[in-house]
């Protein structure tokens, strides 16, 4: 099922790096940033978190909440999150359900038989849970356009 701008964001509950579930429901009343990452600590996706939490200001100033959800477990997001002091949620979708929904699961990544990750994605997901941006990459080394992103939320 592959999602599409106009469409309505299809709900989570995910654990952060506290253990703590999260829904998107909390997030709803802003323009919600929703970054997939391929996993946690791997190069491109620590490039792309460190330039979000670099711009979190100017997206906050726009109205905007950043969330990021990879499938790794609540354990590894924390170490890659108190490293990198991200200033947003790392959420964990370690069965993939979110992603699946989202209909950007990528099978076999690197070739390795049943390691399913995220294809990098940014979904902005709109004051009324619908998404007006979508970005996907079948690349898993190719980093979203951040001025895209932030003009769209001006």
């Amino acid at each position: 099922m592959s999602l599409n701008i106009g469409d309505v964001a299809p709900d989570f509950e995910l654990p952060d790096v506290d253990l703590k579930m999260r829904t998107l429901d909390e997030f709803k009343g802003k323009k919600i940033v929703l970054s997939f990452i391929v996993a946690a600590s791997s190069p491109v996706c620590e490039v792309e978190l460190c330039t979000l939490r670099d711009s979190w200001q100017e997206i906050s100033d726009l109205g905007a909440q950043i969330v990021a959800i990879s499938n790794d477990g609540p354990f590894a997001n924390k170490t890659f999150t108190e490293k990198h002091n991200f200033n947003f949620p790392l959420l964990g979708d370690y069965n993939s359900k979110t992603i699946r929904d989202y209909g950007i699961l990528m099978k076999d990544l690197l070739h390795l038989k049943d390691y399913n990750a995220a294809k990098r994605s940014v979904f902005i997901i709109m004051e009324d849970g619908k998404i007006g941006y979508k970005w996907v990459s079948e690349d898993p080394l190719k980093e979203p356009n951040y001025e895209e992103i932030k003009n769209f939320l001006k």
